[in-house]
């Protein structure tokens, strides 16, 4: 008992329960103070020194994604651009030597299937088989069946090339051609 009487106390006495006069941790205090002033000095910035409140922050990101998407040549792929591109031998020979390079792995040289589905059936798993729906696909991939998406690794033209290729191998009946997945879409 003589600790607690040595320990100094308030005056306040309730009940018979005295209040110790323990000051709080240095670290705490320090803390404390650097909040305060931190928080001053980031009311000062958003009140009277221009920062951008959260409205502001949001129109300018958003004129920045609508620019970007402006200036994105994939938002300009339709299917009637992409059936232009079908008729180029040129480009579907590209097509080809992609594919080979980067596609053949999972769906096999003559894109009959192997680990990735067959493409050259009348079966989706994802899409219709349009042109757009083929580009969708390799431009943002199918990272829960394994497929990566392809934008980040290729160029648009690249993409444009291996889409109007995949497109030209439906129904050319390859040797040893997977099972059929996903549903029958007709052409």
């Amino acid at each position: 008992m003589s600790e607690d009487q040595d320990t100094p106390t308030t005056d306040h006495d309730y009940d018979g329960i005295r209040e110790f006069d323990n000051p709080l941790p240095t670290w705490w205090l320090v803390t404390f103070f650097a909040t305060i002033i931190f928080a001053f000095h980031y009311w000062i910035h958003y009140e009277f020194g221009g920062g951008m409140d959260q409205k502001a922050e949001l129109s300018q990101d958003m004129a920045q994604i609508q620019q970007l998407q402006h200036n994105h040549p994939a938002s300009l792929d339709t299917e009637e651009d992409l059936q232009k591109l079908a008729g180029s031998a040129e480009i579907i020979s590209r097509g080809h030597d992609l594919f080979g390079a980067k596609c053949a792995v999972c769906h096999g040289p003559e894109l009959q299937g192997v680990i990735g589905p067959n493409l050259t059936d009348e079966y989706w798993i994802h899409g219709q088989g349009r042109l757009t729906d083929i580009a969708l696909i390799i431009r943002s991939g199918v990272p829960d069946k394994g497929m990566p998406n392809w934008e980040s690794q290729l160029q648009n033209e690249e993409i444009r090339a291996l889409t109007v290729f995949v497109a030209s191998r439906k129904g050319s009946h390859p040797v040893n051609p997977k099972a059929p997945q996903g549903e029958k879409i007709a052409n």
